[in-house]
C-alpha cells in the first residue's frame, strides 16, 4: 500500500487490521491504562515503528525512564511525527500523530530529564518493536 492509500482505508478495515485495543488507541485517540504497555520498559535496542502503518517513529536509543506510566522518548525520528493542539480534557497538551497514517501515538511534554526537554509520551498498542538485524 503507498503512503497516500492510508487515509483511503475505512475504519472498518483499520478495526479488522489492529484489532480493538490498538484500534481505540491510534483510531480513537483512546489511551491504555498507565504501567499496562508492554514497551514500558527501555531495555531494547532498534527502532519503534507505527502499529497502523509501519513508519519508523522513534529510535530505541532515545527511549528513558520518566516513572509516568508509558514509554517515553526525549525525540522523534525526523518527519515520523505531526503535532496538533489538544485542548481535550480541561487540559493543553501536544498530541503526536504518525505523520504517515494519522493514528494516535499520544502527547510531547516539555519536561523532559535530557538535553531535548521533550517527553514523548507514547501508548504502547500504537508501536511495535523491531530489533536491529
Amino acid at each position: 500500500m503507498s503512503e497516500g492509500e492510508w487515509g483511503s482505508k475505512t475504519e472498518q478495515e483499520w478495526r479488522e487490521q489492529l484489532g480493538d485495543e490498538a484500534y481505540y488507541v491510534l483510531r480513537e485517540k483512546g489511551t491504555e491504562r498507565p504501567f499496562s504497555g508492554k514497551y514500558l520498559s527501555c531495555d531494547k535496542e532498534g527502532v519503534y515503528r507505527c502499529a497502523g502503518c509501519g513508519q519508523k517513529l522513534f529510535e530505541a536509543d532515545h527511549q528513558f525512564d520518566a516513572h509516568c506510566g508509558w514509554p517515553s522518548f526525549d525525540k522523534a525520528i525526523q518527519g515520523a511525527v505531526e503535532y496538533i493542539e489538544d485542548q481535550s480534557h480541561g487540559m493543553m497538551r501536544t498530541e503526536i500523530l504518525c505523520s504517515r497514517c494519522g493514528g494516535h501515538l499520544g502527547h510531547v511534554f516539555d519536561d523532559g530529564p535530557t538535553e531535548t526537554g521533550q517527553r514523548y509520551c507514547v501508548n504502547s498498542l500504537s508501536m511495535r518493536h523491531e530489533e536491529d538485524e
